[in-house]
């Protein structure tokens, strides 16, 4: 029995080594990201602010596809920039200012209920947004359903002096 054990986990220790990575995806089509978004619509669970879905990839750098049809968490990356690309609907985007409620999700990203203090813009259709590292920002009201293409920038963190 020892001896089934040990070939099993050899076996599978061989077979995680010989993994190659996932080959990286460099182009979607717009009939692509339209399936994506009717995906992210069917997949959408009760009242779940937002689906994501990967519209690109190619290390360190992904673009995912948001689908928010409400309002969800603030958030803080702390060694990441993001920027947004509407792709259709409209919304509240607030930056700056304060989380409320904040609480830590990773070494490197925080979440809070919402933001005080911050800094209101309409965004819609075909605008462009980046959101500096250490930044809050949330999605405070959604008119309808928003759909983004979202990307997270790695930024060096400068060294403490």
């Amino acid at each position: 029995m020892r001896a089934i054990g040990i070939t099993l986990a050899l076996t599978l220790a061989a077979a995680g080594f010989a993994q190659q990575p996932a080959t990286p995806k460099t182009y979607t089509s717009a009939a692509d990201v339209q399936a994506l978004i009717a995906k992210s619509k069917s997949e959408r669970k009760g009242d779940a602010p937002i689906v994501t879905q990967r519209i690109l990839q190619l290390a360190p750098y992904g673009a995912n596809l948001e689908y928010r049809a409400a309002v969800g968490p603030a958030a803080v990356h702390e060694k990441e920039a993001e920027m947004f690309y509407v792709i259709d609907g409209s919304a509240t985007l607030m930056t700056g200012g304060k989380l409320t409620n904040e609480k830590r999700t990773n070494a490197e990203n925080l979440t809070g209920d919402g933001i005080e203090g911050g800094k209101s813009q309409a965004v819609s259709k075909g605008d462009f947004v980046i959101v500096p590292e250490n930044t809050p920002h949330w999605f405070s009201a959604i008119n309808g359903t928003i759909v983004l293409m979202s990307m997270h920038v790695p930024r060096p963190v400068p060294a403490a002096h």
